[in-house]
């Protein structure tokens, strides 16, 4: 088999597996990520790395099996606009955790979203307590929005990622 085309069905082969795994593990992984998460991340990624390219591990190699995973994230975004019915079935829908200042208990157990961290999300809107709160979704990219029926708070969107120790004091 002529040793690019190996590199292409292998990096496909973990693209696909990784969309999976992700599509599994579910969407409040990918924006609450902790030290642990991180360390799996890049473990995986020199883990998969020898499943993309094999003993191809010239530069050649590596950027063929580069080209085909930005190729093909570029067509799954592609189909996902495209096709709406698509996208439903490889993205989760929002989900509503707190509604007119009620908890959702069983929406926040399935997805495993603890009340500390659900209050976390609360204080980084700069609401006191739950029932203060309007809306609360988790939404399809894994982060938590937050609307306060409070008219004097501007609302925001919690986003752990992009956090800065200059915001938080």
């Amino acid at each position: 088999m002529n040793p690019y085309l190996d590199i292409i069905l292998r990096s496909a082969s973990v693209y696909l597996f990784m969309l999976i795994a992700l599509r599994i593990f579910g969407k409040k992984e990918l924006s609450q990520l902790n030290t642990a998460d991180v360390i799996l991340i890049l473990l995986i990624s020199n883990s998969v790395q020898n499943a993309m390219v094999g003993s191809d591990t010239s530069l050649l190699g590596g950027l063929a099996a580069a080209a085909v995973l930005f190729i093909i994230n570029f067509t799954f975004k592609r189909l996902m606009f495209k096709f709406p019915k698509f996208s439903d079935f490889m993205q989760d829908k929002p989900e509503i955790l707190i509604h007119e200042g009620k908890l959702d208990f069983k929406t926040l157990s399935k997805l495993n979203i603890t009340s500390e961290e659900l209050q976390e999300a609360i204080r980084e809107h700069g609401v006191e307590h739950f029932s203060d709160v309007k809306l609360a979704m988790l939404e399809i990219d894994g982060n938590i929005s937050i609307i306060s029926g409070q008219k004097n708070l501007r609302q925001t969107h919690y986003k752990r990622l992009k956090r800065s120790k200059k915001t938080m004091g």
